[in-house]
């Protein structure tokens, strides 16, 4: 496989783990790596022997694929400058602020034929694609997300910053398009919602009950399928799963017996698909329709919320 040329923009938390990943995959050479705070920059460059810049266009003319870790405001017009260079995206999530930015994104790359790749890291945990190879027809499905508060990310809102992730599972999962939602939610610390619960009905019959919090006293990760006559239930955190099926004896009874996972680094694996897609030039795992998909939905469970309608309501995207 050719060499690919990559460059990071961003290299805060979670922009510096991007940076290390492409430094040490065997088919990248990590061009460069920016940051707005030049000793950040130069920090991370020296640690992973790459050069730094401050400035994002410096790297234009150097790479062919991109990873943007930089505040959601900012996505859609840096990756919009580097796809109208002909640069591969990888793009974190939330995909941009607004649907229209999503849209001129995606309109771009695919008339350019580039991949653009959102960062929705749970599609590469193994305790979802091991139940997610094991489902039949889901008909019910429960998502928890919580952490205790930080003041990292509250820029958005919780729904953006967390809610997200499972919004963009849950959809997958039921392997059908979202039909009817309804939400509610409140703010606590911040001027944002930071706790937040939606219901997803979907066209197929499924449904799917998705709660957020970034108050919570303790971090959990939890998703529950129920599925026919089995309920899955998978912990990101410690990438297991959990299958159970009624007993056949004459108490009623659940039988579980864990689903086999191997443990991994998904950012590793979500840089690696990444790299595959630009050397191949295939469509991502995650592509950016996947990501309006996700963003869609978080939009109209933030807007349900401020507006105060608990009921349901049809789905336009």
């Amino acid at each position: 496989m050719r060499t690919i040329k990559v460059g990071v923009i961003g290299v805060g938390y979670l922009g510096r783990f991007h940076a290390e990943k492409y430094a040490a995959h065997p088919d990248v050479e990590l061009v460069g790596v920016v940051d707005a705070d030049p000793g950040r920059a130069a920090e991370i460059a020296t640690k992973l022997d790459t050069r730094s810049f401050t400035d994002h266009r410096q790297l234009l003319g150097l790479i062919d694929a991109v990873s943007i870790v930089v505040p959601t405001r900012g996505h859609h017009g840096v990756a919009k400058m580097f796809l109208e260079q002909g640069v591969h995206v990888l793009l974190e999530k939330p995909i941009t602020v607004t649907l229209e930015q999503a849209d001129e994104l995606i309109e771009l790359a695919s008339d350019k034929r580039l991949v653009l790749q959102v960062g929705h890291i749970e599609r590469f945990n193994p305790a979802v694609t091991a139940v997610k190879a094991m489902l039949t027809s889901p008909r019910y499905m429960t998502s928890e997300r919580a952490a205790p508060f930080t003041v990292r990310c509250t820029d958005v809102n919780v729904v953006l910053d967390l809610m997200i992730h499972d919004l963009d599972i849950v959809v997958d999962l039921a392997g059908s398009d979202p039909k009817e939602l309804c939400a509610a939610g409140a703010s606590v610390i911040t001027k944002e919602i930071d706790i937040a619960a939606a219901r997803i009905v979907f066209e197929n019959g499924c449904v799917a009950d998705v709660t957020a919090s970034r108050v919570s006293e303790e971090k959990k990760r939890l998703l529950r399928v129920f599925d026919n006559e089995s309920v899955y239930a998978s912990d990101y955190q410690t990438q297991k799963a959990i299958l159970s099926r009624k007993g056949t004896g004459v108490s009623p009874e659940l039988i579980s017996q864990d689903v086999s996972t191997e443990r991994r680094d998904t950012l590793n694996e979500e840089i690696r698909a990444f790299v595959r897609s630009v050397q191949t030039n295939t469509r991502p795992l995650v592509s950016g329709s996947e990501g309006r998909r996700a963003l869609a939905l978080a939009g109209m469970i933030t807007d349900m919320i401020a507006k105060g309608i608990t009921g349901f309501v049809p789905v336009k995207s």
